[in-house]
């Protein structure tokens, strides 16, 4: 009877305790939910209360919460500060406690893995990559158990690699990546991996690498059945990488946009947790399709549709810009805007081309990585408005700084060509220097690119630089391979300017029907692009030919047009060079100048022009 009294003491002890510590974990937990409510509710007040949303997080803390609580509002604590203040000593303080202490608790992978996330973000934001990669490292180590997070971190760690130019080990992990979506089942993921593999690949030029890959993404994304806009937004990401090289690709792409449009988010979450992920928004793929449609449309020569689809894609961003701080809307912008400015210089709009890369230059000064992406580019369209006003010494010297800030081949042959050009319209000031820039973007061999438009216009260099030479059979063989490639390639614009050179060759021969037959089509062409440089020239070449052959008639309307062309290139002339921002064409080192100081009005010769 005693040993049963006792054991009856004992159990209501112990269910005593129970119920103490029961009311105890009741009231803890009511005091931290009414701090994490009033937490949130400071972080998404309009506008938010950060510094009141802190304090309540901070709160957390006298309490002496378990850990499970305190690694929590650890990672609260650094994501706030992180993505709300510019205090990141604190953020990184609580970001590591966070990551340090959610470590010693088994089952708590989300706490542990968007700490790492988190936290290796913000080391490379400090220029710490070094200690970012081995974090990341741990983390993808111990996440195999978890597939939506390894898939994630490996997307991670291969994004800073990308970032840092070392492409074999990106593309290394993204194998990696792929294969471990397949073996847990996710041949979506393993889709994203595979094709982002093969969007690097192709950033290294490695072709005969990138079509077997991208046969095998085409299989995967055609048999995969699930959620309908992830399936078209495989299908977007791998005509994007296909455009480039196929046709009735961009076409596709285009009715992909389409098709997304049309579809509502599916609520339903996917079963695989490795499927997890978006490749982009759908907003953000509709300017993407935009922007490819432009890069096309003005390698092709479309440039009124070029614009058009500009117009849409700046418009569709402004939108977007005003909910989405996302940094890949500005790079997305940036992008835009250079092709646009490129249009500008063709079309005579110099002015609003000079406004333009203003606006450049101040979006990239609201970003140092996006100036660090884009200054060599800033720098060439400064040297192609140069040349556009005739200021050729400034041309030169952006030229000379554009190729001082790349790396990439393509843009390299790019800004060499055009630099060329200039040395050729200086006559013989560079000879030795421009004869050594020949050399190195030699047509005939060992061309340092694959890209068939830059190959041509190399050819169309050499054959205007026999041209003034007088070397004129020369000239005209290399402005042939011009021809020849431009028509294959539906290059438009070195197609009109590679014609009326030789019409000028013929011309100056003495070959007039010959040069009838190539000027004419020069013209044509030139005004469905539209080109006013080739239409003033083509324009004093019929006027001068009409004039030969004792067509008065053909010789007066060509002379007018000549003229209207002329007026309209010499206003635009001088409204550009009358711009604050003329002044950029002497910025060639450090990051943009931040103001301008307006001028009196131009100081360049107007007669290349005329």
């Amino acid at each position: 009877m005693a040993a049963q009294a006792a054991a009856a003491a004992q159990a209501a002890a112990a269910a005593q305790a129970a119920a103490a510590q029961a009311a105890q974990a009741e009231a803890a937990e009511s005091w931290y939910l009414a701090l994490l409510g009033f937490a949130e509710h400071f972080r998404t007040s309009s506008p938010p209360k950060i510094r009141l949303c802190v304090h309540c997080l901070q709160a957390v803390f006298p309490f002496k919460p378990p850990q499970r609580i305190e690694a929590r509002t650890h990672l609260q604590l650094g994501s706030v500060l992180y993505h709300h203040t510019k205090n990141s000593e604190q953020a990184r303080s609580h970001l590591e406690k966070a990551w340090l202490i959610s470590q010693q608790i088994p089952q708590f992978e989300d706490v542990k893995f968007e700490a790492a996330s988190l936290l290796s973000e913000l080391y490379c934001q400090e220029n710490s990559v070094d200690a970012a990669k081995p974090l990341l490292r741990k983390a993808i180590q111990i996440s195999q158990q978890t597939p939506y997070w390894h898939c994630r971190l490996l997307f991670q760690l291969a994004q800073l690699h990308t970032l840092e130019k070392d492409l074999v080990s990106a593309c290394d992990l993204l194998g990696v990546g792929a294969e471990y979506a397949r073996v847990v089942g996710s041949e979506y993921t393993r889709a994203l991996f595979l094709l982002s593999k093969g969007m690097l690949l192709l950033m290294e030029r490695k072709l005969q690498e990138v079509h077997p890959l991208l046969t095998l993404c085409g299989q995967i994304v055609e048999n995969w059945q699930g959620n309908p806009i992830q399936k078209e937004s495989l299908r977007v990401f791998f005509l994007v990488l296909q455009v480039k090289s196929v046709k009735p690709c961009l076409k596709q792409l285009q009715q992909c946009i389409q098709t997304i449009s049309t579809l509502h988010d599916d609520e339903i979450l996917p079963s695989n947790p490795a499927d997890l992920f978006h490749w982009l928004p759908k907003e953000h793929m509709c300017v993407l399709v935009y922007l490819v449609t432009v890069m096309h449309s003005m390698q092709a020569g479309y440039l009124e549709k070029a614009q058009k689809y500009t117009d849409k894609a700046l418009m569709q961003l402004e939108k977007l810009k005003m909910l989405d701080c996302s940094p890949i809307l500005s790079s997305f912008q940036v992008i835009l805007l250079e092709h646009i400015i490129m249009c500008r210089l063709v079309t005579g709009h110099k002015a609003t081309a000079l406004q333009e890369i203003s606006q450049v230059c101040q979006l990239c000064q609201q970003s140092p990585r996006l100036f660090s992406n884009h200054a060599a580019q800033l720098h060439t369209l400064l040297g192609l408005y140069c040349v556009s006003v005739n200021c050729m010494d400034n041309a030169e010297a952006q030229f000379t700084t554009a190729l001082r800030l790349t790396n990439h081949q393509e843009l390299w042959a790019f800004i060499v060509t055009n630099l060329a050009s200039v040395y050729i319209r200086e006559g013989n000031r560079h000879q030795e220097v421009l004869y050594s820039l020949l050399e190195r973007i030699n047509p005939d061999h060992s061309f340092p690119v694959s890209s068939h438009c830059l190959r041509a216009a190399a050819f169309y260099v050499r054959g205007l630089f026999s041209f003034f030479q007088g070397r004129y059979n020369e000239a005209k063989r290399f402005l042939r391979e011009t021809l020849k490639m431009s028509n294959a390639e539906d290059l438009n614009r070195l197609t009109a300017c590679s014609l009326v050179l030789l019409g000028h060759i013929f011309y100056v021969l003495g070959n007039h029907r010959e040069s009838n037959n190539m000027v004419v089509p020069a013209m044509q062409l030139a005004s469905k692009i539209p080109d006013m440089s080739v239409q003033l020239w083509s324009s004093a070449l019929l006027r001068d030919l009409n004039k030969a052959c004792g067509n008065a008639m053909d010789a007066h309307e060509a002379a007018q047009m000549h003229q209207n062309f002329s007026q309209q290139l010499l206003q635009d002339h001088i409204e550009a060079c009358s711009l604050p921002e003329h002044n950029l064409i002497t910025w060639t080192d450090g990051p943009p100048p931040v103001q301008f100081q307006a001028q009196n009005g131009p100081n360049t010769s107007l007669a290349s022009l005329l």
